[in-house]
């Protein structure tokens, strides 16, 4: 019989972390973080980290394991997202994954395929080269031609997914997207049960804004300081999360603070968007409309355990 995953995800500031943990208690969960930045140590107010008190001795993967400087991509997040899974299942217990990077959750639930082929790098370097003599939007451009859905998928800011797509192009001829969309319809190798937590427009929007202003009342701008005076740099990839680029960008005197939270919300307010436009493209999505329960977590939970008790994931 296939092994149990469980997912959780959701659109930044919904409140995935308070759902995760009294999930986790009531199935004999462990939780794997699915987050692009709590990975790394030293970046905990801009990543809106989950603190050691509130994990409850719920244990936690993938949290507090990277220095700033070192890459996390989506095929590293397989690796150690794997790694971890079969510890949770030595344990006995049930995988959680939890985190609002749907490539990531995608690229583990599917088992989906990385393989690169690395032998040629003079093509990659052209690129990296062309971004920084011509910007990102050269090279975004690029993209669009050979790939317009690759293209719409990936923010042109995102440069190494945007060589990567072109690299992918160039040496097989074929669109990186359709390679995408074929693995997307692989059929999961896990016993999986896939919740989208969700919350109104307006009331999401509402809690980013305040998310953001308490970001600042704990001191990002101080953590940000720290960051930039051990040498980690806007470069790294860490450095160009949300909440870290802005702050950057104020402290590097190219803009006023109130600039910089302005556009740290509006920002994460677009991401958002993004990652509910992906959740809704996967398949076999169970949507967990907070507002329909009344914004009350014993209700939410209860949906939740219900599903999980129809797919025989946990006993009834």
């Amino acid at each position: 019989m296939a092994k149990p995953l469980v997912i959780l995800t959701g659109p930044t500031a919904v409140g995935k972390t308070k759902t995760s943990i009294s999930l986790a208690k009531a199935i004999g969960g462990e939780i794997i973080s699915a987050d692009s930045m709590q990975v790394y140590r030293e970046m905990n107010i801009g990543s809106a980290k989950i603190r050691p008190e509130e994990m409850e001795d719920v244990p936690h993967y993938l949290v507090d394991v990277l220095d700033p400087d070192e890459e996390f991509h989506v095929v590293r997040f397989q690796q150690m997202a794997k790694a971890a899974m079969e510890q949770i299942y030595q344990n006995g217990h049930i995988p959680i994954v939890v985190g609002g990077t749907g490539f990531y959750i995608q690229a583990l639930l599917y088992d989906i395929d990385f393989t690169e082929n690395n032998s040629e790098t003079a093509y990659r370097t052209e690129l990296e080269s062309m971004a920084k003599a011509k910007g990102n939007a050269f090279l975004h451009q690029m993209l669009a031609e050979v790939d317009a859905q690759a293209a719409t998928d990936i923010h042109e800011n995102n440069v190494k997914r945007v060589i990567r797509a072109l690299e992918f192009y160039h040496q097989t001829g074929k669109k990186i997207s359709e390679h995408n969309q074929e693995e997307r319809q692989k059929k999961s190798p896990y016993q999986s049960a896939y919740f989208v937590l969700n919350d109104e427009r307006t009331n999401l929007y509402k809690r980013i804004d305040l998310r953001v202003d308490q970001m600042m009342e704990e001191g990002l701008v101080d953590e940000v300081k720290a960051l930039k005076e051990k040498g980690y740099t806007k470069d790294m990839v860490s450095m160009q999360g949300l909440g870290y680029k802005e702050i950057l960008d104020y402290l590097d005197g190219s803009c006023s603070l109130e600039d910089a939270v302005y556009t740290l919300k509006r920002d994460t307010r677009h991401f958002a968007k993004r990652q509910l436009t992906w959740f809704r493209r996967e398949r076999d999505v169970i949507w967990i409309d907070k507002q329909a329960y009344q914004y009350d977590e014993a209700r939410i939970q209860g949906a939740i355990l219900a599903e999980l008790k129809q797919r025989k994931m946990i006993e009834s």
